[in-house]
Formats: C-alpha cells, sequence, structure tokens
C-alpha cells in the first residue's frame, strides 16, 4: 500500500514538474496591428516572446531582437504558421522576435506608389514601435534583421544602408538581382513581375540603381566596409536563385568584406527554410547581446 501511494505521489510530482518545464519552455506570439503613417493602412506584425518574458525574476530584462522577414506573396504570418516552428524554436534562446508584414513591396519605397514605403516604414516606424511596446534592447549589438527570398534581398539591403542599427544580417535563399530584373523580360517568372513594376518603375528609373544591393556593396569604401554588420547568407543547391548567391558571395569575396555562405541541398520552398532558420537563430544568439536589466 505504501509502495503503491508513493508511486502516486511520484507520478503526481513528474506531472507537476512536466507541466512547469512545458510552461517555462513555452514562446509566446503575440500580434499587433501598427496603424503605419509611411504605408498608410494598418501593418500587422507578430512578435515571438522569449520563454521567461513573464518570469517574475526577468521583469525588469530587456532582449536582443531578431527581425524576420518574409519573402514574395508571403505575409507576416508565414514565420508563425504550420509552414515553420519558430515559436517552437525560440523557445530556446532569449531573443525577441518581430515578423513584419512587408506585401510584395520588396522592403523598398516604391517609384510608382507614393504610399508603399515599405523601406522608411522597417526603420522609422516598426524598430521604435516594438522597442516601445517590448522590453527591448535599443542598441546595435541588440538588433539583428534576417529574411527569405524577398526578405532576403530586404535584409542585406537594410544592412548595407543601415549599418547603424543592426550587428547581424542573414539572407536565405535570397533574391538579389530584384531591381536589376525587367518585368519586360521572359526570364522573369509571371508572378514577380507586377511587383518589380510597381516597386523599382521603368527599367532607367533611378529607384533601381538606389537599391541594387550588388551596386551598393561594390561602391563601399573601406570605412564603411568596417561598419557593416556581419553578413550570413545561403542557399540551396537546387533553388533557382543559386547563381545570384553566387555572385553576391564572389562579390563580397572581391571587397573583403567579412561574411559566411554556405550552400545545402535544398529548393526554393519552406522544408527548407525551416531548417535554415535554426541555424539562424543559433548565429544570432551569439552575435547578440546578452539580456539584461
Amino acid at each position: 500500500m505504501k509502495i503503491a501511494r508513493s508511486l502516486l505521489l511520484f507520478c503526481a510530482l513528474l506531472l507537476a514538474l512536466t507541466a512547469h518545464a512545458q510552461t517555462v519552455t513555452a514562446a509566446r506570439v503575440e500580434t499587433v496591428n501598427f496603424e503605419s503613417k509611411l504605408v498608410g493602412q494598418a501593418l500587422p506584425y507578430h512578435v515571438v516572446l522569449p520563454a521567461d518574458y513573464d518570469a517574475p525574476a526577468s521583469r525588469t530584462t530587456r532582449y536582443p531582437v531578431l527581425y524576420l522577414l518574409h519573402g514574395l506573396a508571403g505575409s507576416h504570418d508565414d514565420w508563425v504558421s504550420n509552414r515553420a516552428h519558430l515559436a517552437q524554436y525560440a523557445a530556446l534562446y532569449h531573443i525577441i522576435i518581430v515578423t513584419p508584414e512587408g506585401h510584395d513591396g520588396w522592403y523598398t519605397d516604391s517609384a510608382t506608389a507614393p504610399n508603399e514605403k515599405y523601406e522608411s516604414y522597417i526603420v522609422q516606424e516598426l524598430l521604435p514601435d516594438v522597442e516601445r511596446r517590448y522590453r527591448a534592447l535599443t542598441t546595435r549589438d541588440a538588433r539583428a534583421i534576417a529574411g527569405l527570398s524577398m526578405g532576403g534581398y530586404g535584409s542585406l539591403k537594410f544592412a548595407v544602408k543601415y549599418p547603424e542599427r543592426f550587428v547581424f544580417v542573414a539572407s536565405m535563399s535570397g533574391a538579389l538581382a530584384a531591381p536589376a530584373w525587367n518585368p519586360q523580360d521572359k526570364d522573369v517568372l509571371d508572378f514577380v513581375k507586377p511587383s518589380i513594376a510597381r516597386v523599382y518603375g521603368a527599367i532607367d528609373n533611378p529607384v533601381r540603381p538606389a537599391n541594387d544591393i550588388y551596386k551598393l556593396y561594390d561602391a563601399l569604401p573601406p570605412e564603411r566596409i568596417a561598419q557593416l554588420p556581419f553578413i550570413y547568407l545561403d542557399c540551396g543547391t537546387e533553388d533557382f536563385l543559386l547563381d545570384l548567391n553566387r555572385t553576391f558571395d564572389a562579390l563580397l569575396l572581391k571587397r573583403k568584406i567579412p561574411h559566411e555562405y554556405r550552400e545545402l541541398p535544398g529548393k526554393h520552398e519552406w522544408p527548407y527554410w525551416d531548417q535554415q532558420v535554426q541555424e539562424i537563430l543559433r548565429i544570432a544568439a551569439r552575435r547578440l547581446a546578452a539580456p539584461h536589466s
């Protein structure tokens, strides 16, 4: 009888400890609807909060932030949907993760639509709003930005235009040549053409070279190279954007810009990105400032 009672107590204790562990390790996802003046509409974003964000011992703790950008035809929902397991992975790290809405705007201030200022929105509105609403660290060494496809291009562009804002940048399967694409070119995918025309305008529009990351990085003087965040980029070996990423890697090597480039088995699809975002979280956790009060 005593053995049975002891066994029951042990099982109850084990269940309680398991439930407590699950509570502690669960990352919480919140949604913010931000009224953007620069885009002229409400732009939602998700915030994945660290597992210990609400713990009594962490009530004064401030955390580093990773901004994670979606791809063309995607949305801010992608990273927290069943396409990826971001909340599960995020539970391992003490980082706030923000997934903004960028529509199909290429994270660029549009050449043809004055109310579609997606680059300015990220820098001038989103970052300050996140740092106002949440216990986010506000220094360069506590911010990172990453993304897939269109978001990879956007991340690398933010890094070269605003190096004082970010300490780490990552691109997965980056669509890095978007400003050079001509909507009249038969080699450009049909579903991409409308956004390219709307965002970058005619092929001779000055918005194109101003947002061409190959040109921007190649033109950097040595003192600006020294100010860049550390760059990580990867691409699947079966991805149709592989050559563009190899060309960008070669450019960074030529200019002696510190970076890491990887090619791994995979296509331009979610199983690849779901795998690689785990690596980006690991690297970001090493390079970002530690949480502190």
